[in-house]
Order: C-alpha cells, then structure tokens, then sequence
C-alpha cells in the first residue's frame, strides 16, 4: 500500500459572505489548509474552522496569503522576502492561537494562491517563506507544488516537506500548473483528474498539456474548496483512491 495526503483549502467565508461546504468537505479530507484572514477568512471563521477540524481528526496547516480580499489572493504583488517573512509569521502565528486555544496542534504550512505560484519559481521567496515557518514551529512540515522550489527551500532550513500535486489542474513540462488564464488549465471530468492522481501517486508521472510525460513526486494531493462540485468531488475521489490500494491519511503519519 502507498500513503496519500488529500488536502483542502478551507475556512474562505468572511463575514456575511459564505464560501464551500467545509463541515461536510471534511469528512473526505485529511489535512485542511485554513484562510488566515489576509486573502479570506475572518477570526470567528477560523476558529469555527479549526474547531470542525479537530473534531473530525483532520490535520491542520495555516493557509498565508497576499492581503488582497477581492483578488482573493491570486494577484501576483511586488513584495520583498522581508516582508514575505513577515506577513508569513503573522498568519501562522494567528491561526496557531486559534488550534492551541483548541486544545489541538498545527500540523503544516501552504502558502496561498499567487504567493504559492511565486514560491514554485523564486528560490529567495521560497526561503522567506520556508525560515518562518521554522521559526515558528520547527516541526510544521511545508507544503509545495512537487519539484519546486519552495521543497528545495524548505529541505534546506531543516523543515520536513510534502510535494503537493492538483487532482483538477494541467501540467507544463517544467512541472508547473497551466495557468488559470489558459482554457485548458482545468481538468473538469471528474474520473480523468483522478485517473491523474492515482497515476501521480503509483508511477510518479505525470502527461503535461504539450503530451510530454514528466516525473512529479506527490506526498498530498489539493483538491479545492471554492468549486461547486467540491463536496462531490471530494467524496469521488476519497472513494476511488481506497479502491485503489492507496491508504488515505494526515501527511504528518508518512512525511
């Protein structure tokens, strides 16, 4: 049997508005990556968030983004790694208080939307991201898309780590994501995005748009959250992945 980490980004409402179905997405999931208020999410959401997080047995990570709630964090900004550093701290350090405050501990850190597309690319970003969380809790283990290199980064402060791979997304031939601006950027068939990762997490390969076969390593695998069909999918994917003799569990029992 092979370990997968099915995780998903979660606790995006903010005050009156409402995003995803996340008590019922948490059922099927493993680890939740949860908005700390910078991109979405607000303070009562987040400790509601975690609160159904912990009672499910589902890990924890903090979810850090760009302060920008009507980009919903996925406009690339002009930033320095100092302030990367520290707008990094921050939100680990405010979700922290809400899984301690709990009773629970923090499992992990994922970087959200245009800051996460940065990381994969710029080793200084990475490094920013991947010292504050060491700082924070040396033991948290960082996400990152598989082979980028924000695993490079956080391998070398001493962090342990989980290639991330996308059950809904394209591929390029450098192992990044399609862009969202791209009409192919989404894999809408359900059976083909898991047919996708049960082959990411058997073979370690994975077609990019051009055909070409790449190596991807996947330690945990995103599904998201905001989509209508999320609770569906979630459930689909969960179901086929234990019929595929791929044991589901919190990436902290494997990594």
């Amino acid at each position: 049997m092979v370990n997968i980490d099915i995780n998903c980004d979660l606790g995006e409402s903010f005050g009156i508005y409402k995003l995803g179905r996340d008590e019922e997405i948490l059922d099927y999931v493993t680890s939740a990556n949860i908005a700390c208020g910078f991109h979405a999410g607000d303070p009562s959401t987040m400790r509601k968030t975690v609160k159904m997080a912990l009672e499910k047995h589902v890990g924890i990570g903090a979810h850090p983004g760009f302060s920008d709630l009507a980009g919903f964090g996925r406009r690339a900004i002009d930033i320095s790694t100092e302030e990367v550093y520290d707008l990094v701290i921050y939100q680990i350090g405010a979700l922290q208080a809400f899984v301690k405050s709990e009773g629970g501990k923090l499992q992990h850190v994922k970087p959200h939307g245009a800051l996460y597309n940065m990381a994969a690319k710029s080793f200084p970003i990475s490094e920013a991201i991947a010292e504050a969380t060491y700082r924070v809790e040396p033991d948290l283990i960082l996400f990152g898309l598989a082979e980028s290199e924000l695993i490079e980064a956080g391998k070398k402060v001493g962090l342990r780590t989980a290639s991330e791979v996308f059950a809904d997304r394209t591929y390029q031939e450098d192992g990044s994501l399609t862009s969202r601006r791209e009409a192919n950027s989404l894999i809408k068939e359900q059976s083909l995005a898991v047919n996708q990762v049960i082959r990411m997490i058997k073979q370690n390969k994975v077609a990019a748009s051009s055909g070409k076969e790449i190596s991807i390593k996947a330690d945990t695998v995103c599904i998201h959250g905001d989509s209508v069909s999320a609770l569906d999918f979630a459930r689909f994917i969960s179901s086929c992945l234990n019929m595929s003799e791929i044991t589901v569990t919190k990436v902290s029992n494997f990594v």
